[in-house]
């Protein structure tokens, strides 16, 4: 690997005596971890991530894309130092309400925050780029939480939302100097000048989102990159300029992890994984608090009674409220129900709650999110067990036979986790797998 000449004197004066040993890790093979999420009994052979319960290291990297259980979101590939968010999740987040990871996409930092917060929180999953967010949205439907917004605004779109979050994770666009050896594009479009643009940047981004953090609410800040201008004088910037204050974390139990006087640093070096750098602060400065009261205005929205559609199986209809705009129909938490209303009419909202599907015509067409969803009773639901090689037929938007199997709708499963559903006609399936996740590269048996 050839490193930028100018990288090369910042980072040996940033780490004296141990630079040799940080270059040598970098011309090393990147770890492969996972993340497994709780829709099934899923253990992978490798060791443990330390500092997430839910997080394993692989001996090799398989062909994800042929592991149907990957694409039914029973777990999400992470690289392993970014899960150190399950650390601070877990102490600082564990009371939080409302949680905003505002630069979210691909998803690894929602997913994760979709299980180690409390179950009944509110998440909001933000991307500022259509095409990212996107991906977000697939991850976080695959996932299947039902507490999700997931939007694709400006951060500043959320600074009149004063004083609403709890908790604001801020994974920021940075130089992506820990993923040089993950990614040699990041290499490629390393510069001194796009070091300094990117702090600009940062610090653009979380003064814009501030007021959204209630007073004693708590920041998440974090990079993949190594310089001391993107991480510790940012936390130091936002500490003086906007009022926080640095919250500290035992690290005694994790062997690696470095701490400094704003943060918690990871180098390949000194533990299995990329570069990475975190802080977690406290808002010390005032915010007023908006309240929500959001009534329901759209034209042709209306309640629904659930119970009279055939397909909507959940695991606790009571705890939601149903309404059908157009042909459309949603389920919204009870406890969030003015909010979610809100964010769905007031921002750019790919996901709001759950959507349940459709009526086309006479038929009700079930939703890709309701399959997938961890609130699906799937045993009220009428649904065919595949081998590996229909799932990936299916997984390949492709047509499956089911001679046995009744006409009608119908979620297909495998190994028990569903992967979404068909109408079958007798002779053969209508496949109802959404069209751009489709599986398109060639797979050989």
């Amino acid at each position: 690997m050839q490193l930028p000449e100018a990288f090369i004197e910042r980072t040996r004066t940033l780490l004296k005596d141990e630079y040799k040993a940080f270059e040598a890790a970098l011309s090393s093979a990147s770890p492969v971890s996972v993340r497994v999420n709780n829709k099934l009994e899923y253990v992978p052979s490798g060791n443990k991530v330390s500092w997430c319960e839910d997080g394993y290291y692989l001996d090799e990297r398989p062909l994800f894309t042929a592991d149907p259980l990957f694409h039914g979101g029973v777990y999400y590939v992470q690289e392993a130092s970014s899960m150190f968010l399950n650390v601070v999740a877990r102490q600082f987040l564990n009371d939080a309400d409302k949680v905003l990871d505002l630069c979210a996409a691909p998803g690894g930092k929602s997913t994760l925050l979709a299980n180690a917060l409390k179950s009944d929180a509110l998440l909001v999953s933000n991307e500022i780029l259509p095409q990212r967010a996107s991906i977000l949205l697939e991850n976080m439907t695959k996932w299947g939480k039902s507490e999700i917004v997931v939007t694709c605004n400006k951060p500043s779109d959320f600074g009149r939302m004063q004083g609403y979050f709890d908790a604001i994770v801020v994974d920021a666009p940075c130089s992506g100097e820990g993923m040089f050896r993950k990614d040699p594009k990041a290499l490629d479009e390393w510069s001194v000048k796009n070091v300094k643009n990117c702090v600009s940047r940062q610090r653009e981004i979380v003064s814009s989102v501030w007021s959204a953090l209630k007073s004693g609410g708590i920041l998440v800040y974090s990079t993949c990159t190594f310089n001391r201008e993107e991480n510790e004088e940012n936390i130091e910037w936002i500490c003086n300029e906007l009022g926080a204050e640095v919250l500290q974390i035992d690290i005694s139990r994790y062997k690696g992890i470095v701490a400094t006087d704003f943060g918690w640093r990871f180098y390949p070096h000194k533990v299995k994984g990329e570069g990475f750098f975190i802080s977690v602060l406290r808002k010390v400065s005032d915010s007023n608090s908006v309240k929500i009261n959001k009534t329901v205005k759209n034209k042709g929205t209306n309640f629904v009674n659930i119970k009279d559609i055939k397909f909507i199986q959940l695991k606790n209809l009571d705890k939601y409220k149903y309404l059908r705009n157009d042909n459309v129909i949603c389920a919204y938490d009870e406890n969030y129900f003015d909010d979610l209303l809100f964010f769905k009419s007031e921002f750019k909202c790919l996901e709001c709650g759950i959507t349940l599907g459709e009526f086309r015509g006479k038929d009700f067409i079930p939703s890709h999110r309701l399959a997938l969803s961890k609130e699906i009773d799937v045993e009220k639901v009428y649904s065919v067990e595949v081998d590996k090689a229909n799932s990936l037929k299916y997984l390949k938007r492709e047509a499956l036979f089911l001679s046995d199997a009744q006409t009608g709708f119908m979620l297909i499963c495998y190994n028990g986790i569903p992967l979404g559903w068909v109408k079958n006609v007798g002779n053969r399936s209508n496949n109802l797998y959404p069209a751009n996740w489709r599986i398109r590269m060639r797979i050989e048996d």
